[in-house]
């Protein structure tokens, strides 16, 4: 006769072995997506070099030339920026909450969480622009001279690299064409909903005299994040709201104008009705508990 201890037993045993089963089951299916990630990441890495390398001394030689980079921009927007994101499974909803001039300058700023934020730029700009961009990505092969030549390039552990920055954009904007920062100061730790932003930005704009265009990308930091961790294919909504006045401003407003337009920012990303920014912390929370 089997006892209710003998019994107890079985049924215990059977338990651990199914939630073990389920246990590794959960990981196998966390691996085959980690897997497939990788994959997907390869790929988007293979569709933004393909055209660069294949347009490489055509945009070389528009970058050469007096007035190339209106052309050279056209390129980026329409050619290379849109076929990355298409070929990587994004398309695109702009939704602009004012008409912007297209025959003004503007400092474009933006949140950034994500290797796409470049291409979605290039995508979804009013105006054309030139990047204020890192010396680091000149190391990049092919890119890295182009960026070299098209942007505003700065050192930031070099405080002559970066006063320098006001000349070259000066040269910019007096060919009517826009510049853009991502001023977040840190942007890596996907924890954090949005960094605080530098005052670089801020400064180049009141220096200049430059209205202020707020752009907001709702989606990149939960479908493209920085590590491989989570993502998926879909949607990617960007968010253009009436650019901030910076007529009359001196040094003096730098750090209401910084506040204002980081306060603009996080409140859309935060109230987000379809809150994807938010879900992206909880997302690489549980990717790497559950690595």
């Amino acid at each position: 006769m089997i006892s209710c201890k003998d019994i107890f037993f079985q049924r215990l045993h059977k338990v651990c072995l199914i939630s073990l089963l389920l246990h590794l089951q959960k990981m196998y299916f966390y691996r085959v997506m980690r897997f497939l990630i990788v994959l997907w990441r390869i790929w988007f890495y293979l569709l933004s070099a393909v055209p660069v390398v294949v347009l490489f001394p055509l945009l070389a030689l528009l970058l050469v030339l007096p007035n190339g980079y209106r052309p050279f921009f056209w390129i980026a927007r329409n050619i290379w920026s849109r076929f990355v994101l298409f070929g990587t499974g994004f398309w695109v909803i702009k939704k602009s909450k004012t008409a912007l001039d297209p025959n003004k300058s503007y400092l474009l700023v933006a949140n950034h969480s994500s290797y796409i934020d470049i291409m979605l730029m290039f995508a979804t700009a009013p105006n054309p622009f030139v990047f204020v961009g890192k010396k680091e990505l000149v190391k990049i092969p092919f890119f890295g001279y182009l960026f070299k030549r098209a942007a505003i390039m700065v050192d930031r552990s070099n405080t002559k690299s970066r006063y320098g920055v006001y000349g070259r954009a000066r040269k910019v904007l007096d060919k009517g064409h826009s510049v853009c920062i991502f001023p977040e100061k840190e942007y890596l730790d996907e924890t954090i909903l949005l960094n605080p932003f530098k005052q670089g930005a801020f400064k180049i704009a009141i220096e200049h005299q430059l209205p202020i265009c707020p752009m907001v990308f709702l989606d990149c930091k939960r479908k493209f994040p920085w590590y491989t961790t989570h993502g998926y294919p879909g949607v990617l909504r960007v968010d253009i709201h009436p650019p901030l006045p910076t007529a009359g401003l001196t040094g003096d407003d730098i750090p209401e104008l910084q506040q204002k337009t980081y306060d603009l920012i996080h409140s859309e990303l935060q109230n987000d009705p379809q809150q994807t920014a938010v879900q992206a912390i909880d997302a690489w929370k549980k990717a790497t508990k559950t690595a």
